[in-house]
């Protein structure tokens, strides 16, 4: 309620602002200044009889100084009320000292600069991730640190000694000994590969799904082993589209377009696909017969597709980036997205126990639980009902024969010789027949 009360209280002052004179109006005024002054240049100019520039500038005198007047009292107001606002903002939201005693990422600057240079590339931002590389690199050399981020070496052919297959393009480059190296995030082929991708993305955007299916196509041996459907999927929108025809999709309105274009796309394109996908395509197939009135046929779900393209976009993104080892979103974006939601609730905690003189010393572990979007929980977590600990990798789960879950260190502790009796059932177990769990 107290945070409501703040933003209230700050939505009235950008309220009060907007009804104040801008800034806009002060530049209206000097317009109006120029204008005048012009107005008289050519008046002065353009007269035969001397007494006429007096003249000219005695009238001058007070429509200048009127406006000069309105300029000045437009600023007074825009400074005003921009002060206003800035004392709102230091008074309901006073900036605070981030807590900085432990650092833990102090020491790991490294892999930060190469996660911002990996998102820039992500984001396509290209000459912006070259030239934040070089000067990392330049700044390595210039520490005497030669082992980090040396620049990319050719050989005599021209082709670098960094590159990759396309199947691990990062893969290899990010499981050598130094991780810090961005001399591979400094090759043209990985910013080649991020075009492509923001190319076709674009395309999508447009509505255009054919450059998507091409290189869907040109990588069907490696989507079909991750077990990826990306290449059906693209191919039965693209039918649907075109069975939607001109009226709705706004291609040209010739044999390649409607239900004559959609029944030859799916007799040249999938047949590839049966084996997988049959009933899908039997449904495609089946909804021809409804085409006259499709929105109350058994297929209407099929050929409905608000989302689709959004959806087919985020499938294609995953994917693409998946070929090239990395994940679907960006691991800066995730991290500092999912630190901004967890930040107040952690200041807050950290005030309340200096307040106390307490200290939350264990590493590894919050004090409490994070609530975040279902977006950013990737990993499960399990709190040992007995120690109440959250579990780690050197104290993971464990699983005991009667189906009830500690952690490893309580389960030692319970152990009597290679026995333990569980804390919650009467049923006994030896030691040997716990499990670990991975979560």
């Amino acid at each position: 309620m107290e945070a409501k009360q703040k933003l209230e209280a700050l939505l009235d002052e950008l309220f009060k602002f907007k009804r104040l004179p801008r800034l806009s109006a002060a530049a209206h005024d000097v317009d109006k200044i120029i204008d005048l002054l012009s107005d008289a240049r050519e008046q002065i100019a353009g007269a035969m009889d001397p007494h006429t520039a007096s003249l000219t500038m005695t009238k001058l005198q007070n429509p200048v100084k009127t406006a000069f007047d309105r300029v000045n009292d437009d600023l007074k107001a825009a400074s005003s009320a921009h002060k206003k606002v800035g004392r709102a903002l230091d008074k309901n939201f006073p900036q605070k000292d981030l807590p900085t005693d432990n650092d833990d990422m102090g020491s790991h600057l490294p892999l930060i600069n190469r996660a911002i240079a990996m998102h820039l590339l992500r984001e396509g931002q290209f000459s912006v991730a070259s030239t934040f590389i070089g000067e990392v690199q330049a700044k390595n050399l210039q520490a005497g640190d030669a082992t980090f981020d040396e620049p990319m070496l050719e050989d005599e052919d021209g082709e670098d000694e960094n590159d990759t297959d396309a199947d691990g393009f990062l893969g290899d480059a990010t499981s050598h000994e130094d991780e810090c190296d961005l001399s591979s995030l400094h090759s043209q082929e990985l910013q080649d590969r991020f075009a492509e991708m923001y190319r076709i993305l674009q395309e999508l955007k447009a509505q255009n799904l054919l450059p998507a299916i091409r290189w869907a196509r040109e990588n069907s041996v490696e989507l079909e082993a991750r077990g990826s459907n990306l290449e059906f999927e693209l191919s039965k929108l693209q039918f649907v589209w075109l069975f939607k025809g001109p009226a709705v999709n706004g291609l040209p309105d010739d044999q390649n377009n409607g239900l004559s274009g959609a029944l030859s796309y799916a007799r040249n394109n999938f047949g590839r696909f049966q084996a997988r996908h049959l009933r899908e395509i039997q449904e495609l197939a089946n909804a021809m017969v409804y085409a006259p009135n499709l929105p109350a046929s058994p297929y209407q779900h099929v050929f409905s597709i608000p989302t689709a393209f959004t959806d087919v976009a985020a499938s294609f993104t995953r994917e693409f980036c998946s070929l090239l080892g990395l994940s679907a979103e960006s691991p800066l974006y995730l991290a500092v997205t999912a630190g901004a939601l967890a930040l107040p609730r952690l200041m807050k905690y950290m005030l309340a126990t200096r307040s106390k003189g307490t200290e939350w010393t264990t590493e590894g572990e919050l004090p409490f639980e994070t609530p975040l979007p279902e977006s950013l929980l990737f990993h499960s977590i399990f709190v040992c009902p007995v120690s109440k600990e959250q579990t780690t990798e050197e104290n993971p789960p464990m699983v005991i024969p009667c189906g009830h879950m500690l952690a490893r260190d309580t389960l030692s502790k319970l152990c009597k010789g290679n026995r333990f009796k569980c804390p919650y059932c009467p049923s006994e177990g030896l030691i040997r027949d716990a499990r670990r769990v991975v979560l």
